[in-house]
């Protein structure tokens, strides 16, 4: 882990733009902390991640985390009943890991199982622990967002890691996801403390849940304030959506209003 907090940009914010193209964008930009949204399996390896990896160290780019694109068919391969899946799905996540590894980046996003499915929590624990040795293996930390469509946007199924799990548990905060639940971030902050090591933030209002910063309500002074309390030394990723701002150059002069606070 950094001994700083740091504050940058998703690859994710530019989508549909290919990935490669989208992390020169923020490069050219500026922009020195991305989390990276892989969108395709040929992005892993090969020319397409050569080219990845040379954006990476042309312009000295501290790669906070990796999102995968497979996050939806976790329910089915990962959280499901049939262990060949889970095996297969286990062993497929090698290529985010190796390819972390040459990145440098240190925290796997996790979405999980839906919250409308059949997995139980008992079953949920048990494969994240797994996932969560496996990452450990090459220095990875797997690390469990709150999605409101999952059963992670439950702090509930939250708890219940923290407590059965211990130190083989981590969490990605995620503000406009917090919202949609109707969770307080704040909550989540005060109750993980320690255990979340990675956060998307964004603004929202009474009518929008996803905005650029300081365009809502949400009150940024006050989570940077309790996460300096808590000592956080992570990453603060910037999350939008393509129809959430105008221009690539708009992305990056808001994420600066953000480090200054920081």
């Amino acid at each position: 882990m950094q001994d700083k907090m740091r504050v940058g940009i998703s690859t994710a914010s530019l989508y549909p733009l290919e990935t490669e193209k989208a992390l020169r964008e923020l490069a050219i930009r500026g922009i020195k902390t991305v989390e990276i949204f892989f969108n395709a399996n040929c992005e892993l390896t090969g020319d397409i991640f050569k080219e990845i990896c040379n954006i990476v160290d042309e312009y000295a780019i501290d790669v906070a985390s990796v999102h995968p694109f497979t996050c939806p068919i976790e329910p089915l391969m990962l959280f499901s009943r049939y262990e060949r899946r889970v095996d297969e799905m286990l062993d497929y996540y090698k290529r985010y890991f190796n390819a972390m590894g040459e990145l440098g980046a240190e925290i796997f996003v996790l979405h999980g199982a839906f919250k409308n499915g059949n997995c139980t929590i008992e079953r949920y624990i048990e494969r994240y622990q797994r996932l969560f040795q496996l990452g450990r293996e090459f220095g990875i930390t797997v690390a469990q967002e709150n999605v409101e469509y999952c059963m992670s946007g439950k702090v509930d199924l939250l708890h219940e890691m923290s407590e059965q799990l211990g130190n083989e548990v981590a969490f990605v905060l995620d503000i406009k996801q917090a919202v949609r639940s109707g969770i307080s971030p704040f909550e989540l902050v005060d109750k993980f403390v320690s255990k979340i090591r990675h956060i998307h933030i964004s603004d929202n209002d009474e009518e929008h849940d996803c905005m650029l910063i300081s365009s809502g309500s949400f009150d940024f002074k006050m989570l940077i304030n309790r996460l300096k309390a808590i000592d956080y030394h992570g990453a603060l990723i910037l999350e939008l959506y393509r129809n959430n701002y105008s221009t690539y150059d708009e992305l990056a002069i808001n994420i600066q209003s953000v480090e200054k606070l920081v």
